[in-house]
């Protein structure tokens, strides 16, 4: 799962505010074209036109595009509707900041005040709020378009236990009416003279999923479950545990390893880079150089794969660097399915993410999930 890797505007993607958002084909235009061989084989380039990437003529994939069917582009929503469970409305977002009854009720419980409160992004408001942070020991709060209350410390002032059992606070007092997709901790280290950076010790609290979700059909049958990345947070640790790995390049590592030791189950990987450090940051060079980066690891990192397995490769939504907007866009995602018995062929364009999970949950011999159309029938051969 490439978070934030969208491929192109979804139908609705204008009332998102998200008009002209196309990450791949986006940056793919902003370099002078992409040099991807790898999935370029696959069939990335067949699914839709993308600067310098082929539509090969025998894709090795099969590839198609899913559309978004619940309300919202968080990664919350969308790593629940790839897993079968759609929401009919979107989480609740605060672009006038936060309300002084939620601000007290925090202080109240944690002991530390309030800078900020305001929509802003990550790097820009430690770097402008850090000096006041170190000096009354107030949190930094802030938030995005995105459903999202971020709270940011400095690691040398506040320890990381307390930041996380802050955030776990506002986690309880946003609920009901107020809830929001996620509370995310954001330490950082740093200075005004030598600059700020936000540390790789991020952890985001989520609200649990509301239905059941193919992890819980997972868990009822007993199958296993493998997380890599920050997948147990976004489903609330409900039904998987995932290992962490501070980088795109990590997370590869740790899919090849987890894929050599796995009898059976489902392997479910979050790649964070192209969203955490490059799609919020608006850095079109490192989103390139990342795309290069996950080019050259697939073969190895997929070298693992058995006779009977099955590989799906997609996106969560789209976090576009060349966008002045530095938040997530409403867009359409690649889907490549992949494995030595899958039928190379396109799937077209899914109505949902959740037909991913549709599609696996029959894969994995579980019952069906309550969202999704299953494309097994039409790419498995046997």
């Amino acid at each position: 799962m490439l978070d934030g890797v969208g491929f192109g505007p979804a139908p609705d993607t204008d009332a998102y505010g998200d008009t002209g958002s196309d990450t791949l084909g986006n940056v793919a235009r902003a370099v002078g074209g992409l040099r991807l061989p790898n999935l370029e084989r696959l069939g990335l380039g067949a699914i839709a036109p993308l600067a310098g990437v082929s539509a090969v003529a025998a894709p090795t994939a099969a590839h198609g595009l899913a559309l978004p069917a619940s309300a919202g582009k968080d990664s919350t929503s969308g790593h629940w509707e790839l897993c079968g469970l759609t929401l009919a409305h979107p989480f609740k977002t605060y672009p006038d900041g936060f309300p002084a009854s939620f601000l007290e009720a925090l202080t109240a419980a944690t002991g530390r005040g309030v800078l900020g409160n305001c929509v802003a992004s990550g790097t820009e408001i430690i770097a402008r709020l850090g000096p006041e942070h170190l000096a009354s020991g107030k949190w930094i709060l802030y938030t995005s378009a995105d459903s999202v209350c971020q709270l940011a410390a400095h690691e040398d002032l506040v320890p990381i236990a307390e930041l996380y059992a802050a955030c776990q606070a506002a986690r309880g007092l946003l609920t009901g009416p107020e809830t929001v997709s996620r509370v995310i901790a954001r330490p950082f280290v740093g200075d005004a003279a030598g600059g700020w950076k936000r540390t790789e010790r991020r952890k985001d609290f989520s609200v649990p999923p509301p239905g059941e979700t193919l992890l819980d059909r997972l868990v009822a049958a007993h199958i296993p479950r493998v997380g890599v990345g920050k997948v147990d947070d976004l489903f609330a640790g409900r039904g998987i545990i995932s290992m962490h790995p501070r980088t795109n390049a990590e997370s590869y590592r740790a899919i090849a390893s987890a894929l050599s030791v796995m009898k059976r189950g489902l392997l479910f990987a979050n790649v964070i880079e192209f969203d955490q450090s490059w799609g919020h940051r608006n850095d079109v060079p490192g989103f390139h150089a990342g795309l290069l980066a996950l080019d050259a690891a697939l073969p190895g990192m997929l070298a693992p794969i058995r006779d009977d397995d099955l590989v799906i490769i997609t996106a969560d939504h789209g976090n576009d660097p060349t966008t002045p907007s530095t938040d997530h866009s409403r867009e359409r995602v690649p889907v490549l399915a992949l494995g030595p018995r899958i039928r190379p062929r396109s799937i077209g364009t899914r109505q949902s993410f959740a037909d991913v999970g549709q599609t696996l949950a029959e894969f994995l011999g579980v019952p069906a999930l309550a969202a999704g159309q299953s494309f097994l029938s039409e790419i498995w051969d046997g």
